[in-house]
C-alpha cells in the first residue's frame, strides 16, 4: 500500500501523539490536520478522516453532504464512541469506526466518584472553622448499584463496583451474558430501578432509547435512588426527572450529560438542590491523548493489513 494519508480534526496537540506513535512504529504515514466540522475540502491525496463529534453545542450539520463528499477518504474513524453526534449521511459513505471502550475507565471512575461523593458527603463535610459537627456516612459495601447498558463502560465499573463490596444489578439490550462474574441481570428497567441505591445510565442513545427513562420508570424508583447520567441527555425525559426530584422518589442526580448541551441559563437543573451538574467531562482525562491513539493505531494496523476494521458502526 502507499503511504497512508491522515487528515485529522484533533487539537495539534494530539496529532503530535498519533505523529510520534506513528514515527516509532517506523508507519508509513503522515498525519495532516484538518479544520472541525463539517468536512470539506479534505487533502485530495486523504484516505483516512479522523473526526470530530459535529453536531455539538447547538449546531446541526445539513441534512446532505458537502459538494465532493468522501472526497479520497476510504475510512472515517470518530473520536468519540457514540454515533448520534453526526449526521445520517456519515454512514452512507466509506466505512466509519468509533472509539468505543478507550474511555471505558475515565467514565466508570466518575461515577464511581458521584457514587463516593454522595455516600460520603463531599464536599459538604469540609470544614472551615472549629464548629465541627460530626455527619454519619452511608458505606458503599452492601448496596447495591444498577448499571443501565453493559459494554465496556458498563464492565469497567462492574468490576471496580464489585471489588467494593457494592451488589451489581443491569441491564442490556442484547441477550448475550455480561462476561463478569457475580453481576445479576435484572428482569426489566422497572425491576432495574426499583432495586438500585446508585443507578449508572452508560447505554447509547438511539431512536428506540430516546427518554427511555421516563415518568413511568421513575416512578418505579427506589425512594432516594440516586441516579447518574453519563451517556447522553436524550435517554432522560428531564421534566420527569424534575418532578421526581421534587416529590422524592429520585434522591439526587449526577448529570454529566444533559439535552441540549449545555442547558440554557436559568434552567432548574442548574439550581435543583439534588443535582450535580457537569459539563459532559466525565471521558476526557489527562491521558486522552494516549487513550485515542491506542485505539485508532490498532485499527490503523488492521486497515493497513486490509483485515476488517475494529468498532465498525451498523446503521
Amino acid at each position: 500500500m502507499s503511504q497512508v494519508i491522515i487528515a485529522s480534526q484533533l487539537d495539534e496537540d494530539y496529532n503530535d501523539v498519533i505523529r510520534e506513535r506513528l514515527r516509532v512504529l517506523h508507519a508509513d504515514a503522515e498525519v495532516i490536520g484538518v479544520p472541525p466540522g463539517v468536512p470539506s475540502d479534505l487533502p485530495p491525496q486523504a484516505n483516512i478522516l479522523l473526526l470530530r463529534p459535529i453536531n455539538v453545542r447547538g449546531y446541526t450539520a445539513p441534512d446532505t453532504p458537502p459538494p465532493g463528499w468522501p472526497y479520497g477518504a476510504q475510512w472515517v474513524h470518530l473520536v468519540s464512541s457514540g454515533i448520534d453526534f453526526y449526521p445520517q449521511w456519515l454512514f452512507n459513505g466509506p466505512p466509519v469506526t468509533t472509539s468505543r471502550g478507550s474511555a471505558a475507565d475515565n467514565l466508570a471512575e466518575f461515577a464511581l466518584a458521584a457514587i463516593f461523593a454522595a455516600s460520603k458527603h463531599l464536599p459538604d463535610i469540609w470544614v472551615k472553622d472549629a464548629q465541627w459537627n460530626f455527619t454519619p456516612l452511608r458505606p458503599l459495601k452492601g448496596t447495591t448499584l444498577g448499571i443501565l447498558g453493559f459494554g465496556a463502560i458498563g464492565a469497567s465499573l462492574a468490576h471496580k463496583a464489585l471489588a467494593l463490596g457494592i451488589q451489581v444489578v443491569a441491564l442490556r439490550q442484547s441477550q448475550a451474558p455480561f462476561g463478569v462474574a457475580g453481576v445479576e441481570a435484572a428482569k426489566d428497567i422497572h425491576d432495574l430501578f426499583a432495586r438500585a441505591d446508585h443507578l449508572v445510565v452508560a447505554a447509547p442513545l438511539t431512536e428506540s432509547t430516546r427518554h427511555i427513562i421516563n415518568r413511568d420508570v421513575l416512578g418505579s424508583a427506589k425512594p432516594g435512588l440516586h441516579l447518574i447520567n453519563i451517556a447522553r441527555g436524550g435517554l432522560l425525559d428531564q421534566e420527569a426527572l424534575l418532578e421526581a426530584l421534587d416529590n422524592g422518589q429520585i434522591g439526587l442526580a449526577s448529570l454529566d450529560v444533559t439535552e441540549p448541551e449545555p442547558l440554557p441559563d436559568g434552567h432548574p437543573l442548574y439550581t435543583h438542590p439534588r443535582v450535580r451538574l457537569s459539563p459532559h467531562t466525565s471521558a476526557i482525562s489527562t491521558n486522552s491523548r494516549n487513550e485515542i491513539a491506542d485505539t485508532f493505531l490498532a485499527n490503523l494496523e488492521k486497515y493497513v493489513a486490509g483485515a476488517e476494521l475494529a468498532n465498525l458502526v451498523n446503521t
